[in-house]
């Protein structure tokens, strides 16, 4: 077998370790729903999601529009729009305390291991910087103020400096405990068809109110991990998508 075919098979059901040896079966506590927020960190309360601010209502038409758009308007975006973008995308419609929390995107086992964070540039009412959602109590937690973020998300996106130009970019970073727990050496499959789940609701949100989106698996690791606080080992970026005005 070749290095290519055997790398392939990681895609494969039943490549890695079953859940039989996973922690859950081994009486592991549950992980936690989301990252713990840090003590004396400055949150946002958002608005709840609001049917108004939806221009394209059908369906049908946000399905069939859909595509990857790289030029954005100077306009801002609101703080409802972006509300309604991050329930879309991560929001919690039920908690079973214990043992899951229903959203509105699927993932294997309700396992939901990723995190949204925030490169704001021009929201209204938020100042600019990074920015964590808090998918449970539907907030932002500010991770940093940076009035130069524009000119940070260009140096942490490569060569595609045209992300800069988005009003938000919506940065997807996994935890990967919270499907190993359940999946073992199966989670990182499934995980990375959770992040498509992610993704894909954030497109066809985005058009639903005339703002567009591109979907990113390309950029330096070490920089936009650092950019954001993460480790790069127990929680790194995986997808990332710059959304604005069209």
């Amino acid at each position: 077998m070749s290095a290519v075919e055997d790398k392939r098979n990681v895609m494969k059901s039943g490549f890695g370790v079953r859940e039989i040896d996973s922690d859950q079966k081994k009486g592991a506590p549950l992980p936690p729903f989301e990252k713990p927020v840090p003590e004396g960190a400055r949150l946002v309360d958002l608005p709840k999601p609001k049917k108004e601010v939806v221009t394209k209502a059908h369906i049908y038409d946000c399905v069939n529009d859909r595509k990857s758009r790289r030029r954005f308007t100077s306009e801002s975006l609101t703080l409802d729009e972006l509300a309604y973008l991050l329930w879309a995308t991560q929001g919690v419609r039920e908690v079973v305390p214990g043992a899951r929390a229903y959203r509105t995107v699927p993932s294997a086992g309700c396992r939901h291991p990723f995190d949204t964070y925030l490169a704001v540039t021009r929201v209204q009412g938020l100042e600019p910087g990074i920015y964590r959602y808090l998918a449970m109590s539907h907030q932002l937690a500010l991770i940093e103020a940076a009035p130069d973020i524009e000119s940070r998300v260009a140096a942490a996106s490569g060569s595609m400096t045209w992300i800069a130009s988005a009003p938000v970019v919506f940065v997807w970073a996994v935890t990967p405990y919270r499907s190993e727990w359940r999946y073992a050496g199966e989670a990182q499959r499934l995980m990375l068809l959770d992040a498509g789940h992610v993704c894909q609701n954030l497109y066809l949100a985005a058009e639903s109110i005339g703002c567009g989106t591109c979907a990113i698996g390309a950029f330096p690791q070490a920089e936009i991990d650092a950019m954001f606080g993460l480790d790069g080992k127990d929680e790194f970026v995986v997808y990332c998508a710059p959304v604005g005005k069209v």
